[in-house]
């Protein structure tokens, strides 16, 4: 039995990282009694964010369906990232919605990326109900708050009726909402308001022939591969025969099973009508922005349209000498077949041959280095190259990728911010004090010179900058962005790392590992005091004589070690060197292995 539509709403949740998305949907899910009082879900937070790197990370990374009924209404919600980097992920699924709720921080106002959520939402007319949440933020300034999103729709708007929103006030985190900054005991005005102010779907049920735009691809062993999407048109029915519209070719298939969201999970349905969003499977051809579709002349709709990538990293097969020894896929043929895997879900990627691995275009350094860390944990061992640009032809003149960056930092630290964007020819915009005393800036930045700049501030302001960036165009290449890093300590030979050579190798810079590690000829151990490499050994072993002094017996104190995340290690390549990926490792190395042909090649260019 089909639901009347007009007792459907397909809401998404939109805002910037950190606003509180996945935790006002933890409220929904349990106030709608989706789980018994003795489920476990209901002492969890962050129900939705399922990924073991989005607990870790503490940030969305893919879309997720899920579905609640409150007082005879369906509501089917879409819980998005919040990250520049996942924005693909949140083109495509907004055509699944009729409407959304933007959150906004209380205390930070409109960032970034709520610009570029907004913008897209509005672009498909999408209607907005706006969120103040984290009310309770000794900081929040709710008065300004309100005049800056009022700003920005009047901005962003594409048609005069977007300029008249409900706005609804929260404390997500206890699941607490209302009218006013006087707060409901509950949520019950956001259901109300998801209800009323959210329309229905603007379908036809009763149309003879059938319409879904696959939006999402999900699978499991027992069934395989779900197509998931909103049904635009007509009805689906289990063992239905269809039609697969890509592009400009038409595929015959058949529904085997159909499936509607109910809390986390799905129910088996034998048919559903358009408005609801579903699962099928059986379709296995279809990817995401296909039309599925029933009669004699089918019609596709209008496919899911993508920002272009802006990053780019080589990845291939691990080549260095302990190749093979951590990692369960080790081939090129191995790592191409799950890069294409990755392409039927993560559309804002662009894969490429290149030598013997590939070329892989992304949205962002988080974007590539997420996909890079998932592939290690599925037992993968790889090599990447330092992320690059990805340049476009603007009437005929190269331009590079530009971007709105935006910097929080307290006043103490405003002179290092304003100095390292100043070697990265940042343009600044805006310089504001906002009510907590911090300092917000707004650069103008190239792609290129963001690489790294997120360790460098970090380790600058002591881990106590906020930061985030959106894609704002394109301008022609002034002259490439070159990073500046002192030179690399490097391992003169293969062997075991031991601790009396790195005693003698730690006045010389910084180590990146500790004693008892294999190392190889050519492998980065450390970074250098001086600008140029140095090619040390680390493997030396003390020599035993019948002499002793009281100096030489003292035992070693060694520093302690500077081990990098997968996303420092990417920032600290240089182009003629790599990273080394596996299960258990992360090794720097140079390219050329061999230091005499090393220092030939660098001399050559």
């Amino acid at each position: 039995m089909t639901l009347d539509k007009t007792k459907i709403r397909n809401v998404a949740i939109i805002a910037h990282v950190d606003h509180g998305k996945t935790t006002l949907v933890d409220g929904l899910l349990k106030q709608s009694h989706t789980f018994r009082d003795n489920q476990a879900e209901m002492n969890q937070t962050l129900i939705m964010d399922s990924m073991d790197q989005e607990h870790e990370r503490g940030i969305t990374i893919t879309a997720k369906q899920t579905c609640v009924y409150y007082d005879g209404y369906k509501i089917n919600i879409i819980d998005t990232p919040g990250h520049a980097d996942f924005s693909g992920e949140v083109e495509r699924t907004l055509n699944m919605a009729d409407g959304v709720l933007l959150i906004v921080d209380a205390q930070e106002g409109p960032m970034p990326q709520t610009k570029f959520v907004l913008s897209k939402a509005l672009a498909l007319g999408l209607k907005p109900v706006v969120v103040i949440n984290k009310i309770d933020k000794p900081a929040a300034r709710i008065p300004e708050v309100l005049s800056e999103i009022e700003s920005l729709f009047l901005e962003l708007a594409t048609d005069e009726s977007q300029l008249f929103y409900p706005v609804y006030y929260a404390i997500a985190r206890e699941g607490r909402a209302g009218k006013t900054t006087e707060l409901d005991n509950d949520l019950h005005v956001i259901f109300e308001s998801i209800i009323n102010d959210i329309p229905a779907p603007s379908v036809d049920p009763d149309s003879d022939s059938a319409q879904l735009l696959v939006a999402a691809l999900a699978g499991d062993n027992y069934l395989g591969k779900y197509c998931i999407g909103k049904i635009f048109r007509g009805k689906l029915k289990k063992g239905q025969s269809v039609k697969i519209l890509h592009s400009d070719s038409v595929k015959n298939s058949k529904i085997d099973n159909l499936f509607i969201y109910k809390g986390l999970g799905k129910e088996e349905v034998q048919e559903a009508s358009a408005g609801d969003i579903v699962a099928v499977t059986g379709v296995s051809e279809a990817n995401i922005g296909d039309t599925i579709a029933t009669g004699d002349n089918p019609e596709a709709l209008p496919g899911i349209e993508l920002e272009a990538p802006t990053l780019s990293i080589y990845i291939g097969p691990n080549t260095s000498p302990l190749k093979g020894r951590e990692g369960e896929f080790t081939t090129s043929r191995q790592i191409a077949e799950r890069l294409n895997r990755e392409l039927e879900t993560n559309i804002a990627l662009k894969i490429q041959p290149d030598g013997l691995g590939y070329k892989v275009s992304g949205r962002g350094e988080l974007h590539l280095s997420v996909l890079i860390e998932t592939m290690r944990r599925e037992g993968y061992e790889l090599e990447a190259g330092r992320p690059e640009v990805v340049y476009r032809e603007v009437d005929g003149v190269k331009c590079e990728p530009i971007e709105d960056l935006t910097i929080e930092v307290s006043s103490e630290y405003v002179g290092a911010v304003s100095q390292e964007l100043g070697i990265r020819k940042a343009e600044l915009k805006t310089q504001d004090i906002t009510s907590s005393g911090s300092t917000r800036f707004v650069y103008e930045i190239s792609t290129a010179a963001l690489i790294g700049l997120r360790n460098n501030l970090l380790t600058a302001t002591k881990g106590t900058v906020i930061m985030s960036s959106i894609p704002s165009g394109y301008r022609p290449v002034e002259g490439r962005y070159k990073p500046e890093r002192n030179g690399a300590l490097i391992s003169f030979e293969d062997g075991v790392s031991t601790a009396y050579a790195l005693d003698s190798a730690q006045a010389r810079g910084i180590l990146f590992i500790p004693p008892q590690v294999p190392v190889y000829q050519g492998m980065i151990v450390g970074l250098s005091n001086k600008k140029d490499d140095l090619d040390i050994n680390i493997c030396r072993e003390k020599q035993l004589t019948n002499m002793r002094t009281h100096a030489s017996d003292g035992a070693i104190q060694l520093t302690p070690y500077t081990q990098l995340s997968l996303e420092q290690c990417l920032d600290f390549l240089l182009d003629d060197e790599l990273l080394e990926v596996t299960p258990k490792s992360l090794r720097l190395r140079k390219r050329q292995l061999d230091p005499i042909k090393r220092k030939r090649e660098n001399r050559a260019n």
